[in-house]
């Protein structure tokens, strides 16, 4: 990377060694390249939360212009936590416990009102907290740059939930304000209102349309933060228009996410993952549909989908369609393959299948009694063969063995049909569960499409799938994200750089920045929506999933590397130029 004028960084973000959404994704994998380029003098900068900072940090004795910071702050009633965040490339990390200054919201808040216009009187503790979290960083680092008279020093500043911290230095140090997305151009979208031809459309936004939505507070502390930060970023083209309109600001620059992809195995670890983890879903399918009907496995497909319940943003409606017409359109030529679709999209539950957990365990323990029994199976299939005798079923299978099975195998039966959804949820009000139905996507044994919506994070370690997310992408075939809103979009970018074939579309930033990439190529597919009818959209998608399902298997197994190297033109070793520049601009700007 270029050499930057920069001398120290401090990022600040709700989301630093605490896991809510895709910044956290960003932050985390861009580290080794901060470290890189500014050593020690990197520094994150979060919100303290004991149950995690336990987990993701490690203490560590604070430099001594830190520490006499810390200590200004404690006379406040303010604690500072200093430390490592135990990732690969081990970043200074400064968490603010913020909890003490919760009695300040409405003077703060206040402030904000009079300096900056911020209209959050009757604002909830979803803006109070982190806009108290945020000044009392405001409030830090200007105690710390105070102390660091011979240092050039940048502050970045991520999401609005950080941005009164911003507001809090305005002019007293070189800032960075990124908006990854706009609150109320995603709750315009969410809504069902076409986002885009309002962008391409008019020039700006009516300024008290966030008050339909109930979201003025947050609205306003984001379009302040991008007119008083010294440079202001987004970290997509479409994202970029949409801020203009919105916020009434261009941004200065475009930061797009990346990706460390050292991280991720090799093209030869992923075969192996793979078959281990097809394993591992087979099982969890053959449980899943086996007590209701034979299913074949052997030449089947997984697809899956993931992300925020965002029905339409995420794409979900289009995908459910298509997968419609998918199943329609195989039936039809008579297609033996079955197409296996996993909806991992988190939401309430009321717990997981009680019948399907059941289920699992009968399976498991055939699986074990048969485990235990082939060592027996095989001494007697070698010795008939030594005897010069074909092996015969009466030898081999002791009756106590089978009787044991076919006990197990009658209670592992069941009537009906498998269920569409892991969990239990509320099904008459949940519109994935509607859409599956709308579309006659309801687990028939006719059906070539089956689906599962699985509402609840991964875990490795829970008793259904048994998968984390990441050995759960490795052993599917094909990742679907056809979102209509999503400022960047960093779940098709991760299937590809795990050797997946990946579906994203054109309303996304990553999909904008990688389509004049794939060149022919097909690891990576982008489903056109701008401009385009919804009938016509459903279409291509499920012209896109056919293709898949048609693909040979020798010929799936190329576009699966191809997947992978389209990846790596995310490697934050090509993007993080981008935020030095910014950081350079920052500098100048305020003339440093």
């Amino acid at each position: 990377m270029s050499e930057s004028k920069n001398q120290m960084l401090f990022e600040t973000s709700f989301e630093v060694c605490n896991k809510v959404g895709g910044i956290y994704a960003v932050l985390k994998s861009k580290a080794s390249r901060m470290v890189e380029h500014y050593k020690e003098d990197y520094f994150l900068i979060g919100p303290w939360f004991k149950e995690k900072a336990v987990l993701e940090t490690m203490k560590r004795k604070p430099p001594i212009f830190l520490k006499n910071a810390f200590l200004e702050m404690e006379k406040m009633g303010i604690s500072c936590f200093y430390g490592k965040w135990l990732i690969p490339s081990k970043p200074n990390v400064i968490l603010v416990d913020y909890s003490g200054m919760m009695k300040n919201a409405n003077k703060i808040k206040e402030r904000l009102w009079n300096e900056y216009k911020i209209d959050s009187w009757n604002a909830g503790y979803d803006f109070d907290e982190p806009v108290v979290w945020s000044t009392v960083v405001g409030m830090l680092l200007e105690k710390v740059i105070a102390k660091l008279k011979d240092k050039k020093v940048v502050c970045q500043f991520h999401e609005w939930l950080s941005g009164a911290g911003l507001l809090y230095l305005k002019g007293k140090v070189p800032t960075v304000f990124t908006t990854h997305a706009t609150i109320l151009g995603r709750s315009i979208a969410g809504s069902g209102e076409d986002l885009y031809t309002e962008v391409n459309s008019a020039k700006t936004i009516d300024p008290k349309r966030s008050y339909n939505y109930g979201i003025q507070s947050k609205h306003l502390m984001e379009k302040s933060c991008a007119e008083n930060a010294d440079i202001f970023t987004t970290v997509s083209e479409i994202t970029a228009k949409e801020a203009e309109y919105i916020l009434g600001k261009k941004p200065d620059m475009v930061l797009p996410n990346g990706l460390d992809t050292s991280k991720f195995p090799t093209m030869e670890e992923l075969a192996i993952s793979h078959r281990k983890y097809r394993k591992k879903i087979k099982d969890f399918l053959n449980a899943y549909f086996g007590p209701y009907y034979d299913t074949n496995l052997f030449d089947s497909l997984f697809f899956f989908t993931s992300g925020r319940y965002e029905f339409r943003n995420k794409g979900y409606d289009i995908l459910i369609d298509a997968l419609g017409k998918l199943n329609d359109k195989m039936k039809e030529k008579g297609e033996k393959k079955n197409i296996f679709v996993f909806f991992f999209v988190p939401s309430w539950t009321a717990g997981p299948n009680i019948e399907l957990l059941e289920s699992i365990r009968l399976y498991e323990d055939m699986q074990e009694e048969i485990h235990e029994e082939m060592p027996w199976i095989e001494d007697m299939t070698i010795e008939s063969i030594v005897r010069g005798k074909m092996p015969k079923t009466s030898n081999i299978f002791r009756n106590d063995f089978l009787l044991e099975l076919k006990r197990k195998m009658l209670a592992f039966k069941r009537k009906g049909v498998p269920p569409l959804c892991v969990f239990n949820i509320d099904q008459e009000n949940d519109s994935i569960i509607k859409a599956f139905r709308k579309n006659g996507l309801t687990n028939k044994k006719e059906d070539r499409v089956k689906v599962i919506f699985y509402p609840s994070y991964l875990s490795s370690t829970d008793k259904l799938l048994g998968l984390n997310y990441e050995q759960a992408v490795q052993g599917m075939h094909l990742g679907i994200f056809p979102s209509y809103y999503e400022p960047w979009g960093y779940t098709p970018l991760d299937a590809a750089a795990n050797g997946v074939l990946a579906v994203t579309s054109d309303l996304t930033g990553f999909g904008i920045f990688i389509k004049p990439q794939l060149k022919g190529r097909e690891g990576m597919m982008v489903l056109e929506r701008d401009g385009k009818g919804r009938e016509e959209i459903v279409s291509n998608m499920s012209d896109i999933l056919w293709k898949v399902v048609s693909m040979k298997r020798k010929n799936r197994i190329p576009k699966k590397a191809e997947a992978k190297d389209l990846a790596m033109l995310s490697d934050w070793k090509i993007l993080a130029k981008n935020y030095l520049k910014a950081h350079d601009l920052a500098l100048e700007k305020l003339g440093r």
